[in-house]
């Protein structure tokens, strides 16, 4: 496969876009920060198989990071990621600089309720999904794609995207690609090159405390009390647990007492050493 067409501009992204149009290609956007690994990638593959092109976004967003985060340390490795992006037949990558996306005078941010004020990943960084949304809704703007995907691994994430999609009457279809793991369960992420030997080797147990938490919900156990069981498995394991919460799986809100199991979703956040992990399954 080739190598894809670098576009580093709002105009080059919106003139290949026309391009696609005038030809009659549907065209899927596949927002990044970098850093690719096979889950990422499974986007792409994902997406291509409901239009013609794939564009995909490299772009380590600073308006996603709180001061006291990563982002001058975020891992950029944008050759290797050009690379994989050809074996899996992206087409063009839109990779803009800061002053591209945010250019002097930007004065606007998207404001958010619903899925992003549920006390999960909000209550630990409360100006993330702000940062997130914006940045979301400018590339589905200046892109225009029919269709575009979001790894459910940021589930909150995908749940913010798609209410803010509905609610601003931007019309793409947002899609949610399944969560790659590592063969012993760990769910892959750019963050994971963080974790020394040790904390790798112990990190599974998150992917094996998720599993058994949904199957105590499938047998109905009460689940407030499957959360702080499950919470105490992993601080007895090392972790410092931010949350462990069995949610609806469509609004995040707290479920109704007798819910079917059917329609949640149990969201972890913990820090295994220095590094934050996420992670989530469905319990049906």
């Amino acid at each position: 496969m080739g190598k894809p067409i670098i576009l580093d501009s709002v105009a080059a992204l919106r003139a290949w876009r026309e391009a696609m149009r005038k030809a009659g290609h549907r065209v899927g956007l596949v927002p990044t920060m970098g850093a690719l690994h096979a889950g990422h990638l499974s986007l792409v593959t994902g997406v291509k198989t409901r239009v013609d092109k794939a564009v995909v976004s490299i772009f380590v967003n600073p308006t996603q990071f709180a001061p006291t985060e990563d982002f001058s340390k975020y891992p950029r490795t944008f050759e290797s990621d050009i690379k994989l992006l050809s074996e899996v037949g992206a087409e063009a990558v839109f990779a803009p600089q800061v002053a591209e996306m945010y250019p002097d005078g930007f004065a606007t941010t998207v404001s958010l309720e619903g899925p992003a004020k549920v006390g999960l990943e909000d209550a630990f960084r409360p100006t993330h999904f702000a940062g997130v949304a914006t940045v979301v809704a400018k590339l589905l703007l200046q892109a225009l794609p029919d269709v575009a995907i979001f790894g459910e691994k940021d589930f909150q994430q995908l749940a913010v995207i798609r209410r803010m999609a509905l609610d601003l009457d931007i019309p793409v279809a947002i899609l949610g690609g399944a969560t790659v793991r590592e063969a012993d369960g760990l769910a892959m992420s750019s963050r994971n090159v963080y974790l020394t030997p040790e904390e790798r080797a112990a990190a599974p147990i998150i992917h094996r405390t998720l599993l058994e938490a949904a199957a105590l919900a499938r047998k109905r156990q009460p689940l407030d009390r499957i959360e702080i069981e499950a919470a105490n498995a992993l601080s007895a394991a090392g972790l410092a647990v931010d949350y462990l919460a069995i949610r609806d799986a469509a609004s995040l809100a707290i479920p109704v007492v007798g819910a079917d199991p059917r329609t949640l979703r149990i969201l972890v956040a913990a820090k295994l050493g220095k590094t934050r992990l996420i992670d989530n399954i469905a319990v049906g």
